[in-house]
């Protein structure tokens, strides 16, 4: 604290450079320009706020600045900009607005030559070259450079939230949280992708997608080296190493490790879904799944493998492609140690261990691991044959079944011998074949015990023991 009499005019200090007449505050090293504003400055630090709000009951040092503070309450904005008629209820706000009309940035970081339109802008960047972070929470001990950025983050410890959106009436901590949100009703998406021109509502998401056309991966995993485009990509890859699950339901305790996908869990409980495919009628409950979906319809595949020049709907799709030219394998099983490319190949895997069938047919009862195979299984009961071939028409059950049965067609031999190269249209065949040079013999005889290494010639020395048997 200061005694307003003698400790102002200590802390005062009278700055003259390049014929400007500065005056900067010894606590915390703001600059004013009028030797007035700094004195209403210096109140704060010495502790003086004698204007009270009568609504919200906050306290102020200046009546002016009561009286500002007023009009959030009335909604009065009386400063109207020329250009765009944008309204603002002061004005500095509204002199800081105009300056995005004329480009106007006279205030220059002398370290990296960067101009703003705000002293104030260059004073907070100026932070970022000193590395200085004056500003610290009382909760948490975290240091903030800005104040301003404190007074936000202090929101998370109280979980305020003053900041409504009109229309459906969310709440948000940060104003501009809330702008970004209204987005969302408005459909403005002002910025825009120079390569593709893809629209965004929100500068850090353009800046996000432009590192998929730039290729651009700053942030590295510690633990596995894998590089990402953004932190939070980052922070929920680690959780793959940590195990950690932060996100827990609070109707059937699930825990999750992403917050969407906690989103995603609760509609089981809620049943709501608000997402209807126009073309199909398929419900979703979110809007993005449904933007995804909807790339079926319309065939559209903008993500693209820089290797083997595939096409994908999906940027997941893509990313999971690329293991197959990396090799990476993240996801470990904790009983055996073998790695999967995918979390669902894993949870897969994981019902060996458990011996658990979860999927059950209601037609025969029987029980399998996986939804796919059970799904696979009823056709049997169906007799759906939904896979076509387009060469001869034959129809197949089975997707993989189609596969096999195409490559009669092409002739195409894509299993290769590792040792005398020979080609194999399935990759069974080349399984048989590799026992050859391995001198394995897998099946054996039950009757004499004699092994032999393909089951073809386990047949044929059958017929010996069963001949003129009927």
């Amino acid at each position: 604290m200061f005694d307003q009499s003698e400790n102002l005019k200590l802390n005062i200090r009278k700055h003259v450079e390049a014929k400007t007449t500065t005056w900067k505050c010894e606590v915390c090293d703001i600059i004013f320009h009028q030797y007035e504003h700094l004195k209403q400055h210096m109140m704060i630090h010495a502790g003086g706020n004698p204007y009270k709000c009568e609504v919200c009951d906050k306290m102020f040092n200046q009546s002016e600045v009561l009286k500002r503070h007023m009009r959030i309450h009335t909604g009065e904005k009386t400063f109207k900009c020329k250009v765009c008629d944008k309204m603002f209820s002061r004005m500095y706000n509204f002199k800081r607005h105009t300056g995005i009309h004329t480009g106007e940035k006279p205030w220059k970081c002398e370290v990296c030559d960067k101009m703003f339109n705000q002293i104030e802008y260059l004073n907070q960047h100026m932070r970022v070259h000193t590395g200085e972070k004056t500003f610290k929470c009382e909760v948490c001990d975290k240091l903030f450079n800005h104040n301003g950025t404190l007074k936000e983050h202090m929101k998370i410890h109280t979980g305020e939230k003053p900041w409504k959106c009109e229309v459906c009436d969310k709440m948000f901590n940060q104003i501009g949280y809330l702008k970004r949100h209204m987005r969302i009703h408005t459909g403005d998406s002002p910025y825009k992708c120079e390569v593709c021109d893809k629209m965004f509502n929100g500068s850090t998401a353009l800046k996000k997608h432009i590192m998929i056309h730039t290729g651009e991966k700053p942030f590295k995993c510690e633990v596995c080296d894998k590089m990402f485009r953004c932190t939070d990509h980052l922070k929920r890859h680690t959780r793959i190493h940590t195990g950690e699950k932060p996100y827990k339901c609070e109707v059937c305790d699930k825990i999750f490790n992403q917050s969407q996908h906690l989103k995603q869990h609760m509609s089981i409980h809620t049943g709501e879904t608000l997402f209807k495919c126009k073309v199909c009628d398929k419900l979703f409950h979110q809007n993005g799944t449904l933007k995804e979906h909807m790339k079926i319809h319309t065939g559209e595949k903008p993500w693209k493998c820089e290797v083997c020049h595939k096409m994908f709907a999906k940027a997941g799709t893509l990313n999971r492609h690329m293991r197959i030219h990396t090799g990476e394998k993240p996801w470990k099983c904790e009983v055996c140690d073998k790695m999967f490319s995918r979390s669902g190949y894993l949870k897969q895997h994981m019902s060996i261990h458990t011996g658990e069938k979860m999927f059950k047919c209601e037609v025969c009862d029987t029980m399998f691991r996986h939804s796919g195979n059970l799904k696979s299984h009823k056709r049997t009961h169906t007799g759906e044959k939904p896979f076509k071939c387009e060469v001869c028409d034959k129809m197949f059950s089975h997707s993989g079944h189609l596969k096999l049965h195409k490559i009669i067609h092409t002739g195409e031999k894509p299993w290769k011998c590792e040792v005398c190269d020979k080609m194999f249209s399935h990759s069974g065949h080349l399984k048989l074949h590799k026992i050859i040079h391995t001198g394995e013999k897998p099946w054996k005889c039950k009757v004499c015990d004699k092994r032999f290494n393909q089951p073809g010639h386990l047949k044929q020395h059958m017929r010996i023991h069963t001949r003129g048997n009927p």
